[in-house]
């Protein structure tokens, strides 16, 4: 080889090196861009659909808040110790129907107690303050 093919030849690599460099750089400024704007694209996808069930778990807790509140001015007092009244007889003739070994008609009159102890409790207004 002559000193000028020598001289080509390694122009020539070096041309492709360079342009093999560019063709790399530019690529990996592309990917990344791309990569970037798909990511924040999705991001914000991910974000509203987190947001829209934040919000509407608060809007439940809300209503059930208002439901809450509507029923504790909707019933008076009396109403609410009325219930407890209701469930100390339901636990006295609970333990009473025990005595007489009648342990079904007992289950049922503790599950009634239980029903009207939760729903005095739905009507405690220091209950309702705790849970806002």
């Amino acid at each position: 080889m002559t000193a000028i093919q020598i001289y080509a030849l390694i122009s020539i690599v070096i041309a492709l090196g360079i342009l093999y460099w560019v063709g790399y750089k530019g690529g990996l400024t592309d990917g990344r861009a791309e990569g970037y704007n798909d990511g924040r694209a999705q991001g914000f996808t991910e974000g509203m659909d987190e947001g829209e069930s934040a919000s509407s778990t608060e809007l439940e807790q809300v209503t059930e808040r208002c439901r809450r509140l509507q029923l504790i001015l909707d019933l008076q007092p009396q109403d609410r110790l009325t219930l407890l009244a209701i469930a100390e007889k339901l636990k006295l003739a609970a333990d009473t129907f025990r005595a007489v070994r009648s342990e079904s008609q007992a289950t049922q009159a503790l599950a009634l107690r239980d029903k009207a102890l939760s729903m005095a409790d739905l009507m405690d207004p220091f209950m309702l303050e705790d849970a806002a």
